[in-house]
């Protein structure tokens, strides 16, 4: 098979995981929207509902699990701090650390959020079967590190 071929043949070949994992994340984004009256983006909910299981937290820790670029988590971070819902304090081990603790309205509001989440994996969780969400949590791993790892490149 020529380099052209092979170029070819991957240009008109289906896309079978991306096209799925977008939408899901879409509908996941409109969901969390129904949250209305927080006002709150779909990257504000996703730290909170993190913070809500795991406060204080490092912005290390918050880039594991997130896997945002550390400049959109500073400026998600920078407007949950404007709008009181997060501090952001220079950790007392390490001063090239910042940790972030939820306030008292940022407390209530990440509840919220990991409750809302939680509504949602409960009713995924009536559609499919135990394996089903292990197939599926092996396969979001596998995209997750090729596109980290073709990143790099």
């Amino acid at each position: 098979m020529t380099k052209a071929t092979a170029a070819t043949e991957v240009s008109t070949m289906p896309l079978q995981l991306v096209p799925h994992i977008h939408r899901a994340t879409h509908r996941i984004g409109l969901y969390l929207a129904a949250l209305r009256e927080h006002g709150l983006s779909q990257g504000e909910s996703h730290i909170l509902a993190q913070l809500a299981g795991s406060a204080p937290a490092t912005i290390g820790d918050l880039h594991r699990g997130l896997a945002h670029k550390r400049s959109t988590l500073t400026s998600i971070l920078d407007r949950l701090v404007e709008r009181g819902l997060v501090t952001r304090e220079v950790g007392s081990g390490d001063r090239r650390t910042f940790v972030i603790t939820p306030t008292a309205k940022g407390r209530t509001v990440a509840r919220q959020v990991h409750a809302h989440l939680v509504a949602l994996e409960r009713e995924v969780g009536k559609r499919v079967s135990p394996a089903d969400v292990r197939a599926f949590l092996k396969v979001t791993a596998a995209v997750e590190d090729a596109a980290h790892e073709l990143t790099r490149r």
